[in-house]
């Protein structure tokens, strides 16, 4: 016999708390009533046993797929790893772990670190920690390996498929904002910029005091692949290079009370020292809204390739039992009134996709000094540069991990003993392109997947015997279509490929040593510093 379920009613604070003021109550109520009954009955009587919490993580996720993907639901877990990535500190392994199919990967250990000092390495998979193998753990495997500092934890793993075993002594972890800075060229300040928390401000200011002290008289601000983070850092940010009482972004919603303008309210460092932003497809978020400000301010250069296009402001809201919703309450605008947003998820496609702006639509704008900007999403760079961006068939191999896995298989059969010496060549491209082939790597294109649909509708015409050997004449010009894909974006892929390999050597401050001496898009915000003439050309 079944037990009587008592069921905490999730959805009553947020609906109540988001929207009466749209004085829908009876509405609201009338669903919630529905729902609860629903829940309670199915239960109680379905013929099969089932786990309420189950039932009801689906029900919530269902309720919110067809929203926006940042409107999420949080279980206390997750509330808990969103405070520790704001904050900058938390307690743990030290390392970068990736959980996707009852697989825990080592992403990327950070030096000196209780996974590094353990002798852990990027593409090691943890397959038992302490008494519980992970193929078997229901919950998230991550759980596991976290832990209060100086508690330790064996740990046993695969590499190259041996299995070995290590101990591990948890400890406090510093996130930093700004993981390295250096002086480059004897003139010009070079600061990484990863994620907007806490210590943001803080340490960028810190990194650009320390800098100018240096000597430095013109400064690059690498924002690339930074996701962004908090919004008021952002804005702090800008306000290093801008006066104070500057518009940096504006927020509109349906919801007046979410309807603000934030601005500077601080005295800046330097409102006069040339500036150069990195940007690329991973910068998001807050890293737009320091780039689009300081482009719409015609305060900065903005150099390398067109940001993501994260423009949807999210707010946590407390729910029952330490959990949370996290609600997009409104859209990011840059001080010249463009939205951020690159996606339309609110006006999909035959397929179900959201809609993205087709180029020709895109408005005009103007900044501060008169220039013209566009919208269509994200920040388009005043300078682009083709190894910053991330074409269609770079995005599926990062999606599925290949350049991780070759840059794996790459460190345990080369030896590498200094970062100055590292070339990543022709030679290895082509290796990297048989290890494609040789792990089945499949890239799908849009054209492909139309085929494809047509080939089912000849099958219900009976027709797709006619048709068969056209077909697969056709699948293999495609094949070596894609083939040819790949090698027009060779620079794009070596550069991401020869990045991946050097951390497994030299960790981030080598590939920060080396991307200073060699990567295009730093070369280039160098080379704009060094001519005052094209600086301010773009500038005006």
């Amino acid at each position: 016999m079944k037990k009587k379920i008592i069921i905490p009613i999730l959805t009553l604070g947020i609906f109540f708390t988001t929207v009466s003021f749209k004085n829908d109550f009876f509405e609201i109520a009338k669903q919630i009533e529905i729902f609860t009954t629903l829940f309670k009955e199915l239960n109680m009587n379905y013929v099969d046993e089932n786990t309420p919490s189950t039932l009801m993580d689906k029900a919530i996720k269902g309720m919110l797929s067809d929203l926006d993907p940042y409107t999420v639901y949080w279980n206390e877990q997750e509330v808990e790893d969103a405070r520790i990535n704001n904050s900058g500190v938390y307690t743990g392994i030290g390392a970068t772990v990736r959980n996707k199919d009852k697989r825990l990967i080592i992403v990327e250990p950070y030096k000196g670190y209780p996974a590094d000092k353990a002798g852990l390495k990027a593409g090691d998979e943890i397959i038992k920690v302490g008494g519980i193998q992970i193929s078997e753990y229901e919950d998230d495997p991550r759980d596991l390996i976290k832990g209060t500092s100086g508690s330790a934890v064996e740990v046993t793993y695969l590499r190259q498929g041996k299995t070995q075993t290590t101990t591990l002594t948890r400890s406090a972890i510093d996130i930093n904002a700004v993981p390295f800075y250096k002086l480059i060229n004897n003139d010009i300040g070079y600061i990484v910029l990863s994620k907007f928390n806490k210590k943001t401000t803080i340490e960028t200011k810190s990194a650009l005091e320390d800098l100018k002290l240096q000597g430095a008289t013109k400064i690059i601000l690498d924002l690339r692949g930074n996701p962004g983070g908090l919004l008021n850092e952002a804005i702090n940010v800008v306000n290093l290079f801008v006066p104070k009482g500057e518009t940096i972004t504006t927020t509109k919603s349906v919801i007046k009370k979410y309807n603000k303008i934030y601005k500077t309210t601080r005295d800046p460092v330097d409102t006069e020292i040339p500036l150069v932003v990195l940007v690329n497809g991973r910068s998001a978020s807050a890293s737009e809204i320091v780039s689009g400000g300081l482009q719409d301010l015609d305060r900065a250069v903005i150099v390398g390739a067109r940001s993501f296009g994260k423009g949807l402001v999210q707010r946590p809201k407390k729910l029952t039992y330490g959990t949370q919703l996290k609600v997009t309450i409104s859209r990011y605008y840059t001080p010249s009134g463009r939205c951020i947003q690159a996606l339309d998820y609110w006006n999909r496609d035959e397929n179900g996709d959201p809609v993205r702006v087709d180029a020709k639509e895109y408005n005009e704008y103007k900044t501060k000094g008169g220039r013209t900007v566009y919208d269509g999403g994200g920040i388009l760079p005043d300078i682009e540069v083709e190894t910053a961006k991330f074409s269609s068939i770079t995005t599926a191999l990062l999606k599925d991990n290949v350049i991780f896995d070759y840059a794996t298989a790459y460190y345990y059969s080369h030896e590498l003993l200094d970062w100055k010496n590292f070339k990543f060549t022709d030679t290895d491209f082509q290796d990297f392109n048989q290890f494609l082939k040789t792990n089945g790597f499949e890239y799908e294109t849009e054209t492909e997947k139309k085929f494809a649909e047509a080939l089912r509708r000849a099958e219900d015409d009976h027709l797709d015997k006619d048709i068969a050997s056209s077909y697969k004449q056709l699948m293999g010009a495609l094949d070596q279509a894609k083939e040819k894909a790949i090698m027009n974006k060779k620079a794009e892929l070596m550069s991401l490929l020869s990045d991946e390999i050097l951390k497994r050597y030299f960790y981030r401050e080598g590939l920060y040593l080396y991307q200073i001496e060699h990567n295009p898009e730093i070369l280039e915000a160098v080379s704009v510093l060094k001519d005052d003439k094209k600086y301010s050309r773009i500038l005006k």
